[in-house]
């Protein structure tokens, strides 16, 4: 438990540093782009357009809405918060390998990097967010009481990706196979997480399923946040307990792995 706390103390520690990186590596990233942070948006939207052909034209057919809520916004609701988590737990587990000449060149903690490329996340979950608050207000899907609940899934959801990417981090300079498992682990999540299919009329399989899956927990809670309205936070107590119990066992491996591998990873390089 010391090394959890040690490793949030570092993130509060370092946090003005931790903005400050990632402010200069947004205005780095699209420092020669004539569209600039629009990609934002524009990247996003073309995936929905995609997905909106082949799920919602193709393979629904004629079954269109989702109960009250247009497949769209399903889609968009279930896809804007998978392409956060999904990039997030990416590019937290490659921080290190990738900025490991920053940290032995300005001496600040290695976990800070995970923080810095999941706060970058958060620009990406800001712009498409705000396109889903802006239709809910819109159409009324729900009322926007319920968008407080995205306070708990931006929580939450920092908590996991940076717990997950505390192991991965240190796996991927270790075994170089693992970042390949990674991906393909996130490209099966995928498919099991309520994006372009709902969890109403769907088997016991698929229910248990998304229950065990964390991913699929913090879509429904941000889909419940923006338009669905069902309860203050989606899910029971047993599914907020099963998903802290995950995220802290996660986070307890990965400090220990971090402590254990963090002098070490320059040379593994």
């Amino acid at each position: 438990m010391k090394k959890i706390l040690a490793i949030i103390n570092e993130q509060i520690e370092h946090s003005h540093l931790i903005f400050q990186l990632s402010k200069y590596h947004l205005r780095a990233e699209y420092a020669n782009h004539y569209l600039g942070v629009f990609w934002n948006i524009l990247q996003p939207a073309m995936q929905v357009l995609i997905y909106y052909v082949v799920f919602g034209l193709g393979l629904r057919g004629v079954r269109g809405d989702v109960g009250d809520l247009p497949f769209i916004m399903h889609l968009i609701t279930g896809l804007f918060p998978w392409l956060f988590l999904s990039q997030g737990v990416l590019s937290a587990s490659s921080a290190i390998q990738s900025k490991i000449g920053l940290v032995t060149k300005m001496k600040f903690p290695a976990s800070t990097l995970l923080s810095i490329s999941i706060v970058n996340g958060f620009v990406n979950l800001i712009f498409t967010t705000s396109i889903v608050v802006v239709l809910n207000l819109i159409f009324g899907y729900t009322s926007p009481l319920y968008t407080l609940g995205l306070i708990y899934f931006v929580v939450a959801s920092y908590a996991f990706i940076f717990a997950l990417g505390l192991i991965m981090s240190s796996l991927i300079i270790l075994i170089r196979d693992a970042k390949n498992v990674l991906q393909n682990f996130i490209r099966m999540f995928f498919f099991m997480t309520p994006i372009f299919w709902s969890l109403n009329g769907a088997n016991e399989i698929l229910h248990v399923l998304t229950s065990l899956n964390p991913f699929g927990y913090l879509v429904m809670v941000y889909r419940n946040a923006t338009v669905l309205g069902d309860e203050i936070i989606y899910g029971g107590m047993n599914d907020h307990l099963y998903f802290w119990l995950f995220t802290v066992l996660l986070m307890y491996v990965g400090a220990h792995v971090h402590y254990k591998f963090r002098g070490k990873l320059v040379d593994y390089l």
